[in-house]
């Protein structure tokens, strides 16, 4: 049996027109931790996207990768880059088995993307994926609810929160804006 790349965790709060998206650095391979400062959170197509991606890391790279091929194609178009990807991603032979999931956002829209063909633009300004995703999302909800918290602070916070309880995502996070 071959050890696989686990962890991530990914965050994308969306408050006051602003938008944050954290990512946790650590990359764990077994029981092991073998990376502390993994970059999952980056910004594409002219930094006006940033795209947060979990799952195998190579994987990730390669949807990173389709995407940013896909808004070239159409011009920036977050919403139509996404759908085009999920449909790639479900039909294409080889994109098929990547086991990955990735959040991209733009200054307008957030979306979940899966390699089940999903396409989700959540309802509350609220979305996280990765084996952390539950803890953090949780607590941007419970902070978004009752703090005046911007959307920068609600994702240290709640990236914090879900380091503490997620032994597969750690305090290294990576926060980027728009």
């Amino acid at each position: 049996m071959t050890e696989t790349f686990h962890g991530t965790t990914i965050l994308a709060v969306r408050r006051k027109g602003r938008l944050a998206v954290a990512g946790d650095g650590q990359v764990t391979l077994g029981n092991t931790v073998v990376k502390h400062q993994a970059r999952k959170v980056r910004r594409v197509y002219n930094d006006k996207i940033i795209v947060g991606f979990a799952g195998a890391t190579a994987d990730a790279l390669n949807l990173s990768e389709s995407l940013e091929k896909k808004l070239e194609r159409y011009n920036g178009n977050l919403t139509r880059s996404a759908v085009e990807l999920a449909r790639d991603w479900r039909t294409d032979k080889y994109l098929r088995r990547l086991e990955a999931l990735m959040i991209a956002a733009d200054d307008a829209r957030t979306f979940l993307i899966s390699g089940s063909g999903d396409v989700i633009e959540p309802d509350e300004g609220v979305v996280a994926i990765g084996s952390g995703g539950v803890a953090a999302q949780a607590a941007a909800g419970a902070l978004m609810s009752h703090t005046d918290m911007e959307a920068r602070e609600i994702v240290e916070v709640a990236m914090k929160i879900a380091a503490s309880i997620c032994v597969y995502t750690n305090t290294v996070i990576t926060v980027e804006e728009i």
